[in-house]
């Protein structure tokens, strides 16, 4: 299979905006705000999240082995599970995660399930780690924190979402989220139950397709909850060091009920080794 990942960039002129958020939906922990100036200078950005065909080209040329594969399972929704699947243990905080031996971004929801049908969805169940490799491989790089919140914004200042800060204007849904009861039922009204094909949706004002919803996405940075005070701020990377790296956009189980983090101003820390069913990435170069 002949893949270039990176034909999909688009030019960011780079340039001055206010990153961050003081949204009150917020979350005071995952260190949202303050509200900053930063300032970028002009980069290219993947309009769409890697898909499950970029990442087979990868696999093919490199034999690479991701951290799900090597450890022998990763997390999938209960939801996402056959009925009789057998018990396996779960997350105390959050029980609808499974441990599921044998899934990983071949066999997204459990070692019976393949990528048939799926080829342009986006990988999921890899690490920060599969990432950079497969960043590595393609020429590309992680982005940051600032660019990808740059790119994700499409221009708008301080909105909520990529388009605005109407979640459904005129009625219409715009992104790949929870709809329906969490954990209980997922109603599908935005077309999908589960990952949808990455460029699903309109793109936001830079062309950027499913900065909201659908999976999240690592970014180079390491994680922290505080900021630099000095402004402005020009290219930040983020912290030298860390336990967790950033990951941004929320995904296909984000509902209000418990994680409203699919606005662009939201944040989350995970540790590079996690792979879940919800996790993916984009590159920039």
């Amino acid at each position: 299979m002949t893949v270039d990942p990176l034909a999909k960039m688009v030019d960011l002129p780079g340039g001055s905006f206010l990153m961050g958020s003081e949204d009150p939906l917020g979350y005071p922990a995952d260190g949202e705000g303050p509200v900053r100036e930063v300032h970028l200078t002009p980069f290219r950005i993947s309009s769409t999240t890697v898909t499950n065909d970029e990442f087979t080209a990868f696999s093919d040329a490199t034999g690479h082995t991701t951290t799900a594969e090597s450890e022998g399972w990763s997390f999938v929704f209960a939801g996402h599970l056959a009925d009789d699947f057998p018990e396996t243990r779960g997350v105390v905080s959050a029980p609808w995660w499974r441990q599921v031996f044998g899934s990983d971004w071949r066999h997204p929801t459990g070692p019976d399930s393949d990528l048939g049908g799926r080829g342009d969805h986006p990988v999921v169940h890899v690490s920060w780690f599969d990432a950079m490799a497969f960043a590595d491989w393609a020429g590309g790089r992680l982005p940051t924190e600032a660019e990808w919140e740059f790119a994700a914004r499409g221009g708008l200042k301080q909105a909520r979402l990529p388009w605005g800060d109407d979640l459904c204007p005129d009625g219409e849904h715009r992104c790949n989220i929870w709809t329906g009861t969490f954990p209980i039922e997922d109603t599908a009204e935005d077309g999908y139950a589960g990952t949808c094909p990455v460029d699903t949706f309109e793109p936001n004002g830079f062309g950027l397709f499913n900065c909201s919803g659908n999976v999240w996405e690592w970014c180079m940075d390491h994680f922290s909850s505080h900021h630099p005070v000095e402004r402005p701020l020009v290219d930040p990377t983020g912290p030298p060091m860390g336990v967790d790296r950033i990951a941004r956009g929320g995904s296909f189980l984000c509902h209000d009920s418990y994680c409203n983090r699919y606005r662009v101003g939201a944040r989350l820390g995970n540790t590079p080794d996690s792979s879940t069913a919800h996790q993916g990435f984009r590159l920039t170069a």
